[in-house]
């Protein structure tokens, strides 16, 4: 049993970045989340942006690296998994890692967009 799961929706702040380390292949990326901040002075909204990092081990990680680019919306459904380690200087740290256990995709971004407009154009010519 996962004591914390998630549920994400945001877009890709860059490309994912899929990395091999020995014989293990995962998927880091990063989505960005806006939500209403308040009002300035003049009355006008103001958002605030919050970055959270993933990774994505095996099949599930190479699919999102090899169909999702930045900008495009995920979903992401995730665990919480804890971190803990001894420094150099003998310090406990802590921190927490967000993995990825399903995504689906979301509205496509920019660079998808104009991917699929050309792929489009592409076929129309032939």
């Amino acid at each position: 049993m996962n004591s914390f799961n998630v549920t994400a929706v945001g877009n890709l702040a860059r490309n994912p970045e899929l990395i091999a380390k020995d014989d293990t292949f995962y998927t880091r990326l990063c989505l960005l989340g806006n939500d209403y901040a308040g009002r300035d002075e003049e009355g006008t909204a103001r958002e605030m942006t919050t970055s959270v990092w993933f990774v994505a081990f095996g099949a599930l990680g190479e699919a999102i690296a090899k169909n999702a680019r930045k900008g495009d919306q995920l979903v992401v459904q995730a665990r919480i998994r804890d971190n803990t380690w001894t420094d150099k200087h003998g310090e406990k740290r802590y921190d927490h890692s967000y993995v990825v256990e399903g995504f689906r995709f979301g509205a496509p971004g920019r660079l998808s967009r104009e991917e699929l407009q050309d792929h489009a154009e592409e076929e129309r010519a032939e």
